[in-house]
């Protein structure tokens, strides 16, 4: 189980919760975390006007690949960021292509309906994201707080994020080991 990578692809405008808490319960299962800034190394100014330090650019992240997830979080204008860069889909092509784990919350998976990634699968958005991506019919809707579908993930908002992480770690490290993580995160059951 021991190696298990993933790739956070922070742009300007992403959701603070939807980036920091699913790479918080990430590390805390001892997932390799990379958070990737879409246009460098700089720090990257989010949609509540937090400030986070990319680890590195997604065109240096990216020559380190593959990844055994990669995860984009929402928030705007972060998720349309996502949705309009050539380097996000090339990206999403190449981990798509290997049948490889996309996790995508909040306004995140319009990145995957604006890449053409994953359609045919069920989903969930931010309820208001619903309508832009149920437009042209190449998903399923869900009103599930976290979608599994194949190897996409896809969650609903800042409150769902706990869960969005643990369901990665289910997914990369086991049952077990998400157990581990979540008994001291006190939540709510």
């Amino acid at each position: 189980m021991a190696g298990k990578r993933a790739l956070v692809i922070l742009s300007k405008g992403a959701e603070e919760m939807e980036t920091v808490i699913p790479v918080d319960i990430m590390r805390r299962a001892g997932i390799a975390v990379t958070v990737a800034g879409l246009t460098g190394k700089d720090p990257v100014q989010c949609s509540r006007n937090v400030v986070i330090c990319p680890d590195d650019s997604l065109e240096e992240a990216g020559k380190q690949g593959p990844y055994d997830v990669v995860v984009l979080p929402g928030g705007m204008p972060g998720a349309q960021n996502l949705a309009e860069s050539p380097a996000v889909k090339e990206v999403l092509k190449d981990q798509d292509g290997r049948k490889g784990l996309i996790a995508a919350i909040c306004a995140g998976p319009t990145a995957l309906l604006a890449h053409g990634i994953g359609f045919g699968s069920t989903v969930t958005t931010h309820p208001a994201m619903k309508e832009k991506m149920m437009n042209g019919d190449h998903y399923k809707y869900s009103e599930a707080r976290v979608q599994k579908d194949g190897h996409y993930i896809t969650s609903r908002g800042p409150g769902t994020s706990f869960e969005f992480g643990l369901t990665i770690v289910e997914e990369l490290m086991g049952a077990e080991v998400a157990a581990q993580v979540k008994a001291p995160l006190i939540m709510k059951d």
